[in-house]
């Protein structure tokens, strides 16, 4: 199966990709399923692989509540689901057949099955060779990811990466931020800022400068759409002299404005 009936089948082949919605219940939920809210090929709105086909796998619930999420629905006490077994999953993945697999939420690392379906995303022979990309949001103790990046002897491998937030102070959550997960970052990983006011940019200086962030991993900027203009991160990096910072815009808010699913 191709990448597109891949997607028809996640989410219903007869609507437009803007229109469709999560299936609902699917499975019966146990400790061997993991709670799916979507799952589609799409691309890579941001990080290092943005604009890359990827497969996305959604993961309902979430630890943090920020002021700007853009998936809060995903997090909504009822948000219907499919329950799906690693093996499912990974089947799921490889049919897509895209370079890329992101994990996503929600937050991924609260799901006691992820690292076992890393594993066998990562151990799958059938499937095309892939970077699993793990979205987190920085309130998740990632520690366990780097032991078994170690473990399977991926440091540096380009085979999985962290792509987690640091929230600042207009998220409402920076007091969550778990700053010594940094420790456990390579150059697969990267840390995202959403900036969404001056008192943002001012933290993330703070704390690039602090635990040299671009010596470690990749570093990002976005804005927080109506609250950010883009044109004042870039002056902003010029002025701090923050060469090692990419500014990036969210490709999928560009291309589907209106779509918070499938995207």
């Amino acid at each position: 199966m191709g990448a597109s009936e891949a997607t028809g089948r996640a989410q219903g082949a007869d609507a437009p990709r803007a229109q469709r919605e999560p299936r609902g219940q699917g499975g019966e939920p146990s400790a061997l399923t993991m709670p799916v809210a979507e799952r589609f090929v799409s691309i890579n709105g941001e990080g290092a692989h943005a604009g890359r086909l990827a497969t996305f796998l959604r993961f309902a619930g979430c630890n943090l509540s920020c002021s700007y999420c853009d998936t809060a629905w995903a997090n909504a006490p009822g948000c219907p689901v499919e329950h799906l077994s690693v093996e499912e999953l990974a089947a799921f993945a490889r049919e897509a057949g895209t370079p890329c697999v992101t994990l996503t939420g929600g937050e991924p690392l609260l799901q006691p099955l992820l690292l076992p379906l890393v594993r066998a995303l990562l151990a799958d022979v059938a499937a095309p060779a892939r970077f699993v990309e793990i979205e987190t949001n920085g309130a998740v103790d990632v520690r366990k990811v780097a032991q078994l990046r170690d473990e399977l002897g991926l440091r540096g491998a380009g085979a999985l990466g962290l792509t987690m937030d640091y929230k600042g102070p207009s998220s409402g959550e920076e007091p969550s931020m778990l700053t010594g997960n940094f420790a456990y970052l390579t150059c697969d990983d990267v840390v995202k800022f959403v900036v969404g006011s001056a008192e943002d940019l001012r933290v993330m200086r703070q704390v690039v400068e602090r635990f040299g962030l671009c010596e470690r991993c990749a570093v990002y900027a976005s804005p927080v759409l109506g609250a950010m203009e883009p044109a004042d991160i870039v002056e902003f990096v010029k002025e701090e002299d923050l060469t090692g910072v990419t500014v990036q815009l969210q490709l999928h808010k560009i291309i589907w404005p209106a779509c918070e699913r499938g995207v």
